[in-house]
């Protein structure tokens, strides 16, 4: 089986050599990546359950659309193609909100890997319904619509179905960004 390469990056994401994806990883290197969020007309947000045996933050609640910039591939190009493959959905690249473009860096207690990325957030109108969206073979569990205002203050057990980042601060203040520009 062919190894997935993809972009180290400097912290100007520039790119400056190539790598496997597991060695990216294990070593915590540098890369890209999106996220898409979906919000429906309900101020909800549409989360990915990962799959169980994903090489980080498995079996737990992520963007609805994520993915590592294939080399060569702008972040839009990679938001357009990972939504058609996560979701089933062809996605017109004018109704994709640009949020923001964050450093992050996180390690996955459970795996002992390391995600360092730049990555591209996007917002999307999602009027359709989750049972409709096809989930990407091996990737993922399925799908969940959780209500923004209630990701604030939710149970212990509950806050362990998500990866952590997604209830950071900095997070629920996009979430409620991404609803004033597309949910009027």
């Amino acid at each position: 089986m062919k190894k997935e390469l993809l972009e180290i990056i400097n912290e100007n994401d520039e790119v400056i050599g190539l790598e496997t994806r597991e060695k990216i990883h294990k070593e915590g290197l540098l890369h890209r990546e999106i996220h898409i969020w979906f919000l429906t007309p309900k101020a909800e947000i549409v989360f990915q359950h990962r799959a169980k045996d994903k090489d980080t933050y498995p079996d737990k609640l992520d963007a609805t659309v994520g993915g590592h910039v294939e080399p060569k591939m702008s972040y839009e190009e990679t938001a357009v193609k990972e939504c058609k493959e996560e979701t089933g959905m062809d996605i017109d690249l004018n109704k994709l909100v640009f949020l923001r473009k964050i450093r992050k860096k996180s390690f996955d207690e459970a795996t002992g890997l390391t995600n360092n990325t730049i990555r591209s957030q996007y917002a999307y109108l999602f009027d359709g319904s989750i049972n409709d969206l096809q989930v990407e073979d091996g990737k993922a569990e399925g799908f969940e619509a959780w209500k923004i205002d209630d990701l604030s203050h939710l149970s212990e057990a509950d806050k362990n179905k998500f990866i952590p980042l997604i209830l950071r601060e900095d997070m629920l203040d996009i979430f409620n960004k991404a609803r004033e520009i597309l949910i009027k």
